[in-house]
């Protein structure tokens, strides 16, 4: 019998480890390389704080899978100890196909995969390592587990990982907005008819969250200075790579100069290829170590943009409803242009203009359902009083224009 392993969280308090299972596959290379992937990216330009990673969250969310499937339980929905350790299986490798800086890669460097994909094509690996045993958890992932509420807990508007990672970013950004009642969320939760709803007394729960996740999104996901960096970091990796193709032999680890030579499609991840094998050795340090040394590179774009990168010069960045006018576009390319010397193609990664979007809440998606007392079921947006869901639904989209700094 396994001895009980307990984690401390700074979010949730102590978190036991159910069983040697679970613990297993804690302990996988998979999941530990998250250690060494922060969780916001580049938001610590912003919130200091924002060290934790995304293992960290992980075990966060599986914490909060192990206390929903408790409560589930004690209302009479059968689990079975397979179902059980599927979904903590499933919640603890969901995050395993990012990689550092997860939108900026899928931006840059590995642009026909996404981290989803690379999650699912872990698991099956880690499943034929051991013999089936994750089968389950594959099931749930993909929505082809008979108890679909599973796959609800792991991705759906009220999934686990939302619940954690909203509570998780706004403690250690101080953003005291996102902080959700969780604890009060999970204990509503009910089946029916094979879909997960919510109890009618946690309808205040909800309608907390959702504009707690609203708020997170412009304070602190789409902030304007974290967008910049964003912006900044893909440029310079769209440097590095540009150069890298052109045959110039770039300071960087195996792992990163694999992607910067490559260009890879989903043949490349699939049984073990190359590229997944230097994709699971891909964590934020092989990016920082390039970005320092190449701050002293002779070209003079992969230069500048690294030095800031690592100094912390980043984008100006103005965000606003109209597109950036052509004239100001220009004149600061030119302006790059006679300062550092560049053809207008160099000059260009001085520069980034392009939409944000928000979309947080659609009743097309996997919608919230209100459970009431007498048996029926209604969608939060026709439950509340209180939340203006056409508002809250409204895709809004603003136009942003980033670039360095005279």
């Amino acid at each position: 019998m396994m001895r009980r392993k307990i984690i401390n969280d700074p979010v949730f308090g102590f978190i036991g480890i159910p069983n040697e299972f679970v613990y297993e596959v804690i302990q996988h290379p998979f999941l530990q390389r998250l250690n060494r992937i922060k969780q916001l990216g580049l938001a610590s330009f912003v919130y200091p704080g924002a060290q934790h990673t995304r293992f960290h969250h992980s075990i966060g969310a599986m914490f909060l899978m192990d206390e929903a499937l408790k409560t589930l339980k004690e209302k009479g929905q059968p689990i079975a100890e397979s179902e059980y350790n599927g979904a903590l299986a499933a919640i603890l490798m969901h995050d395993t196909g990012h990689g550092p800086f997860s939108h900026v890669l899928e931006h840059t460097l590995v642009t026909h995969i996404n981290h989803e994909t690379i999650s699912l094509l872990l698991m099956q690996q880690m499943n034929n390592e051991w013999k089936g045993e994750l089968q389950a958890a594959i099931d749930i992932f993909t929505d082809n587990y008979p108890k679909r509420f599973l796959h609800q807990l792991v991705s759906g508007q009220l999934d686990v990982d939302r619940l954690d990672y909203l509570r998780r970013d706004s403690f250690f950004t101080g953003v005291s907005e996102g902080n959700i009642g969780s604890a009060r969320i999970i204990k509503m939760l009910e089946v029916k008819d094979d879909k997960l709803v919510v109890e009618s007394k946690g309808i205040y729960s909800i309608e907390n969250f959702l504009m707690s996740r609203r708020l997170m999104y412009w304070q602190v996901y789409l902030h304007k200075t974290a967008l910049a960096a964003e912006k900044m970091m893909i440029n310079t990796l769209h440097r590095a790579r540009e150069l890298s193709l052109n045959g110039e032999k770039l300071f960087a680890s195996p792992a990163l100069s694999f992607f910067l030579r490559n260009e890879t499609t989903m043949a490349d991840f699939t049984g073990n290829g190359e590229a997944m094998r230097h994709f699971i050795s891909l964590d934020d340090n092989d990016i920082w170590t390039s970005l320092k040394v190449w701050s002293t590179h002779d070209d003079k774009v992969l230069s500048v943009l690294s030095d800031a990168m690592v100094n912390r010069k980043l984008f100006k960045i103005e965000i606003t409803e109209q597109r950036t006018s052509e004239e100001k576009y220009t004149a600061l390319l030119d302006g790059y242009r006679k300062k550092y010397r560049l053809s207008p193609h160099e000059a260009a990664y001085f520069l980034s203009s392009d939409i944000v979007t928000t979309d947080m809440y659609s009743e097309k998606d996997d919608s919230i359902d209100i459970l009431y007392k007498d048996g029926t079921v209604k969608d939060i947006s026709k439950a509340s009083d209180m939340l203006n869901i056409e508002l809250l639904s409204k895709k809004v989209v603003k136009y942003y224009f980033a670039y360095l700094r005279g």
